[in-house]
């Protein structure tokens, strides 16, 4: 059921260590649904806020991240690819495992960090395990993150992961029914932009297509190296 976090403001740059993920109990539960929603600025600090999802005792659970109580359906949303054709995210993922990140290029820290450890994680599973996550990005900032620009920025982490620019308003929709706050860019006087948003990845499985996983700010690579291979098999959490 859903859990309302109080406002909090954190630096992306937090972290979050394996035990925190994996805390037990009504206050662990609590602790953990506001560090998912630390935020990633371009010269300046900022904050995020919103209903954070309650989670369930991961123990007896195959998977490192944290388990969802409640499975959130994937977000019905159609924008432009880095190809700059319209991609619609249920139907062109479905029956994928699929990673889902909310964020920007120009992101200085959490963005960078977090895709760029999926990146490595991927490069460990075979080709045809590969083939079986859709590793999703959706821009926060799509006045700068042109599809040209998405795709540049992607490669550097993985050829394979998939871009998505487009109306802010839709990304803000669907980014709320999964529980993760998406506020509109600021740009600073020095004409860096600050982009408030959810930092946490959610783990869709392909047997119903919902959000089953949650994985924190600055999830270790050994974490995602652990559960990508549980994800291209689709083991449920």
């Amino acid at each position: 059921m859903p859990r309302t976090t109080p406002r909090t403001t954190a630096r992306s740059t937090a972290r979050t260590t394996a035990g925190t993920r994996r805390l037990l109990g009504a206050a662990a539960v609590g602790l953990a649904a506001v560090l998912a929603l630390t935020a990633c600025g371009s010269g300046g600090s900022a904050g995020a806020a919103g209903n954070a999802k309650v989670t369930k005792e991961t123990g007896d659970s195959p998977y490192q991240g944290t388990v969802l109580s409640k499975h959130f359906d994937k977000p019905d949303l159609v924008l432009d690819d880095t190809s700059g054709q319209p991609y619609d995210l249920r139907k062109q993922t479905a029956g994928h495992s699929t990673l889902l990140f909310f964020g920007y290029t120009s992101c200085p820290d959490v963005c960078p960090t977090t895709m760029g450890d999926i990146g490595v994680a991927m490069q460990k599973l075979s080709p045809e395990e590969q083939q079986k996550i859709d590793v999703v990005f959706v821009s926060t900032d799509p006045q700068r993150d042109t599809p040209q620009v998405l795709r540049t920025w992607l490669d550097s982490m993985g050829k394979s992961f998939i871009g998505l620019t487009g109306d802010l308003e839709k990304v803000k929709t669907a980014a709320k029914t999964l529980g993760i706050m998406v506020e509109d860019p600021v740009v600073n006087k020095d004409g860096s932009v600050t982009s408030t948003h959810g930092a946490q990845v959610l783990a869709f499985l392909p047997a119903d297509d919902k959000a089953h996983l949650l994985y924190l700010s600055a999830t270790s690579v050994e974490t995602y190296q652990h559960d990508l291979p549980l994800l291209a098999k689709g083991v449920q959490a």
